[in-house]
């Protein structure tokens, strides 16, 4: 497991899908936000693609977010779009509603940017989240985003289109927290 100060990054266990399915996946306006295309429901019983873990995919590395104290979980988190040739990736993050407002989310960017930076060699770490979106803002700038600039109308989410922010973080500014 990865750790950070607050929570740990671990893999994605069986039981986990329920409950991610249920408190993240069903939510349509949560799913909405967080998704590239529109919301479907997934029969119950069916495997979620979304959170099915394929091991032999090499470009997204999917992982469980629980605190450290007490091993609850508390959301999901992953790098995608790994491009090994250029050492890029992208981060994405959700944590569930009973866990927001906290500073996890914080935490679980930090950990992703040692899991990124100095576990897999990256150069370069990306992250794009709607403009309303200040918690995630907050979370990339603590651990020295970079705002690079605004994607006009370029999401469509539950009946209007809004601004995307793109933020990025390279290896030679990248400072670890020195606690974590």
């Amino acid at each position: 497991m990865l750790r950070g100060s607050k929570v740990g990054l671990r893999a994605r266990y069986e039981d986990d899908i329920p409950v991610l399915h249920s408190e993240l996946y069903d939510d349509v306006v949560n799913a909405s936000r967080a998704e590239s295309g529109p919301w479907r429901p997934i029969t119950p019983g069916a495997k979620d693609p979304r959170l099915v873990v394929d091991d032999n995919e090499h470009g997204h590395v999917p992982f469980s977010v629980v605190e450290l104290e007490g091993g609850t979980l508390i959301g999901t988190a992953n790098l995608w779009g790994i491009d090994n040739h250029s050492r890029s990736a992208h981060i994405g993050l959700g944590l569930l509603p009973s866990s927001r407002g906290k500073g996890y989310g914080t935490d679980v960017v930090a950990v992703l940017c040692h899991y990124g930076f100095v576990v897999r060699g990256l150069h370069r770490l990306q992250i794009e989240t709607l403009a309303d979106n200040p918690s995630m803002l907050r979370a990339a700038e603590r651990n020295g985003f970079v705002r690079e600039g605004v994607l006009r109308s370029s999401a469509w989410v539950m009946g209007e289109f809004l601004d995307e922010v793109l933020l990025g973080l390279l290896a030679r500014d990248y400072k670890p927290d020195p606690v974590g």
